[in-house]
């Protein structure tokens, strides 16, 4: 495979083999994944750090590529460039790749061979794009893989269960991008989550899940509706809180944002075409999809200081947001009069109408009616040493995260205060103590 450049200084992907010395590569980086630390085996106490990217340099050929060191040298290399950059690598250690073992975990490639750069004798250049080739860009744009083997999001959903832990490839356009949220594991790991929202001509709404800042960052330069993805080597799960089909973005995937196959063109069209008669679910997906940045919402009230804040607030449509150390006084989940799952619509996200078992957001024709997944949506009372909290909702996945609340206003409500928790979890006995002395603020 012929190089893009005039230049005789570049070895071509297609060229490598093991033991190679002094190369210089060019390539546009189509993958990367997060930097992580290892405990060092050689000096105990201390941790080494690693990332990986994918490089490539023809429509047949790309390579990984995988960096060690301490961590200040690997978090710099790492911000130094993203997906879709070029780079200059010389003097990297070209390896024979053990195929099973690294596969497994990183993106399979074309080549035999994989790419070790260290800090001593290796560098990595980021080319500007005036630098480089136009085709060599281009290649931004061609999926990894064979651009008719993929699953349409209606072949995946009408597969079910018999996909439950598969991992494939998936055609489909953006729907929405939720915000990041970050938070802190049991071992005080930071992680981070961002959800996506797909859908294509057969599915209107389908969650693929990023748990890596690359992914998201990538994920974040996606305008809705107007974006194409072809995603190589997700995950596919049956969600069971959601009661439906999700993918997930794991160290093997490679996603091409706009592919430039027929198929994809096909699909934009598709996207195109049906934009504006689309608004309507897009100003429901506002109001439903998790966007609400929680590390914002920095304001303690205590429950007599939120009643106090909504009678001044009285006739305000906007919400107010604050975190509340409370306990949870009541949760019913035993009185069969109550509903606390219930069905809701996969297209729209509404909550489905028993008596006629349809949906009457965004499917009037029940012969047309999207499938359903079931969703916490309860009631339940929150008390501290200020009074109580009625019939606060608590719905969703939310009932499972850990992050924080928000309070907002609505005159349906009991005494025109609507209250909806984001997440519940434990507080700290020093931290709530301190807080419960009743020093929040209005």
């Amino acid at each position: 495979m012929a190089n893009f450049f005039a230049s005789k200084t570049f070895t071509t992907l297609s060229d490598l083999h093991p033991n190679m010395a002094n190369l210089k590569i060019i390539g546009i980086v189509i993958g990367k994944t997060d930097v992580k630390g290892f405990p060092d085996r050689k000096n105990i106490g201390s941790e080494r750090y690693t990332f990986s990217f994918t490089i490539r340099d023809s429509p047949t050929h790309f390579v990984n590529a995988t960096s060690w060191g301490n961590e200040v040298y690997i978090r710099s290399l790492s911000n130094s460039f993203k997906v879709g950059m070029c780079v200059i690598i010389e003097n990297p250690l070209i390896q024979r790749k053990e195929l099973e073992r690294e596969e497994k975990f990183s993106p399979a490639t074309p080549s035999a061979c994989k790419l070790l750069l260290s800090e001593n004798h290796s560098t990595v250049k980021v080319c500007s794009s005036c630098e480089v080739d136009t085709k060599l860009l281009s290649l931004i744009h061609l999926p990894v893989k064979e651009s008719c083997d993929y699953y349409s999001l209606g072949d995946i959903v009408a597969n079910g269960h018999s996909l439950n832990g598969r991992i494939i490839n998936v055609l489909a356009a953006v729907r929405s991008v939720g915000e990041p949220k970050y938070f802190t594991t049991s071992d005080r790991r930071n992680g981070q989550r961002c959800e996506v929202k797909l859908f294509d001509e057969m599915e209107s709404s389908f969650v693929m899940i990023c748990w890596d800042n690359e992914s998201i960052l990538l994920a974040q330069s996606w305008m809705p509706r107007e974006t194409v993805i072809f995603a190589s080597d997700v995950r596919i799960s049956f969600d069971k809180f959601r009661n439906c089909m999700t993918a997930t973005v794991i160290s093997k995937t490679i996603i091409t944002t706009n592919p430039d196959t027929p198929e994809a063109n096909i699909l934009l069209n598709f996207i195109r075409e049906n934009k504006e008669t689309n608004l309507v679910d897009d100003e429901i997906d506002s109001y439903l999809k998790e966007s609400i940045n929680l590390n914002t919402i920095v304001d303690v009230y205590t429950v007599e200081q939120l009643k106090i804040k909504a009678l001044k607030n009285e006739g305000k449509a906007d919400p107010f947001y604050g975190i509340l150390y409370a306990y949870i006084s009541t949760l019913n989940i035993d009185d069969e009069t109550i509903k606390v799952v219930r069905n809701r619509c996969s297209g729209c996200g509404y909550i489905i109408n028993e008596a006629s078992s349809t949906c009457t957001t965004c499917n009037k024709d029940s012969s047309g009616f999207k499938s359903v997944f079931l969703s916490f949506d309860m009631l339940i009372d929150l008390t501290d040493h200020t009074g109580t909290l009625h019939s606060c909702s608590l719905t969703g996945s939310v009932a499972e995260e850990t992050l924080g609340c928000t309070f907002f206003l609505s005159h349906r409500a009991r005494g025109g205060l609507r209250i909806s928790v984001l997440s519940c979890k434990l507080a700290d006995p020093v931290e709530a103590s301190r807080n419960l002395s009743g020093q929040g603020s209005i």
